[in-house]
Order: C-alpha cells, then sequence, then structure tokens
C-alpha cells in the first residue's frame, strides 16, 4: 500500500488557471503591429519560451530579440503585458484546494513558468495561487522544466519530504510520467472531481 501523502504539488496552467498562448501571441502582434504568424514563430518552445521559462533569457534580453527581429521597439512594459494577460481561474478547483489546506494537507506549485507569467498572475488577480501554496517550484527559478528529472527533485528538497511522500496533477502525461519516474504519486489533471476522487484514494481525508 503506497504512502499517504504529506505534500501535494499542483500544476498552474491548465489545472488551477486556464491560459492560451495563442491569445498571447495575438494580443503581442497587436501591440507590436507585427503578423500574427510571425510572432507565434518568434515564440515557439524551440525559439523562446523555453528559454524564458527555463530562466536561460531576461524579459529585458528577450525584448531586444524580438525588436531586433521585427525592426519596431513597442512599449517593453505594454508588450510584457499582452503576452502575460492570457490566463482565468479554474473556478471549480478552488473549493477543492481549500478544503484540502483546512484538512491541513501541505500544497506547493510546481509549474513550467515565465517570470513575467508568474508576476502577473501572483499580483492579486488569483487569491487561490497567493493564499493557499505554501511552495512555489517554478521552472524560470530552478533552471530546467518539466519533464527533467532534476526539477522534481528539486521540487522534492524544497517541500522538504520524501519523494514517495509526493503527490502531483498535471494536464500532460509526460509531466505525469515524470514524476512517477522521481518516485513520486501522480496523476493526470482531467476534471475537479476525479483528482478529488484520486486524492481519497491515497488515504488523504478532506471535505469536498
Amino acid at each position: 500500500m503506497s504512502a499517504v501523502p504529506e505534500f501535494v504539488y499542483f500544476d498552474l496552467g491548465k489545472v488551477l488557471l486556464g491560459f492560451s498562448h495563442e491569445h498571447a501571441c495575438s494580443q503581442v502582434a497587436k501591440v507590436a503591429g507585427v503578423p500574427f504568424e510571425k510572432v507565434r514563430e518568434f515564440f515557439t518552445p524551440e525559439q523562446s519560451l523555453n528559454r524564458l521559462e527555463k530562466g536561460q533569457v531576461s524579459v529585458a534580453e528577450l525584448y531586444e530579440e524580438f525588436c531586433q527581429t521585427f525592426a519596431c521597439r513597442p512599449d517593453m512594459d505594454e508588450l510584457s503585458r499582452a503576452g502575460s494577460d492570457i490566463f482565468c481561474l479554474n473556478a471549480e478547483i478552488v473549493p477543492l484546494v481549500a478544503q484540502l489546506s483546512a484538512a491541513g494537507v501541505r500544497l506547493g506549485i510546481l509549474s513550467n513558468t515565465s517570470e513575467p507569467h508568474w508576476q502577473f498572475v501572483t499580483d492579486g488577480r488569483y487569491r487561490v495561487v497567493a493564499d493557499f501554496f505554501e511552495v512555489h517550484a517554478l521552472s524560470f527559478e530552478i533552471g530546467e522544466m518539466k519533464p527533467a528529472r532534476l526539477i522534481y527533485d528539486k521540487a522534492a528538497e524544497m517541500a522538504g519530504v520524501a519523494p514517495e511522500r509526493i503527490f502531483f496533477t498535471d494536464d500532460r502525461p509526460e509531466n505525469v510520467a515524470g514524476a512517477v519516474a522521481a518516485g513520486w504519486s501522480a496523476v493526470q489533471f482531467t476534471s475537479t472531481n476525479a483528482l478529488a476522487a484520486a486524492l481519497r484514494a491515497t488515504g488523504l481525508k478532506f471535505n469536498f
């Protein structure tokens, strides 16, 4: 029988918050006066996104690359906001998070994200992110992205518990597989009710 988790990590995007990269590219294109397809090509993971989410390039450095690529110089703050104002709260999951917290379950966020996106979602818009999660294991700070083993090992260290005592949910199957390979219990997020059932099956007790 598996050990009852002592710590539960949630993914951020498509679990706690919905988001759209297409929307980000559309808004950036409008601010910069650059064709949407060109912006989308610039922000493909291989070109820019992964480097930003791994902390390999700063916002200012990527802004300069953008300006040089497209021979334009839009306001940097406006451009950053256009690329970050892309989230919406998954309201259905908030009561589950709140009840886990009320039951004394320690919670954290493990996310592939960038500094501007993290700043945007933690500036008071989404209280669930600020109020319930004690540990934030973020790719741009750790320097690696899921599903690489390093980020799970670092996240376990940050939580201060053994890997077999960590439960994780993520919408992407490869990230769930990475967690399992690191010794965690993990399930792919499909719905709040399914997640609650999976958590109960571990032996955790909470109201929901």
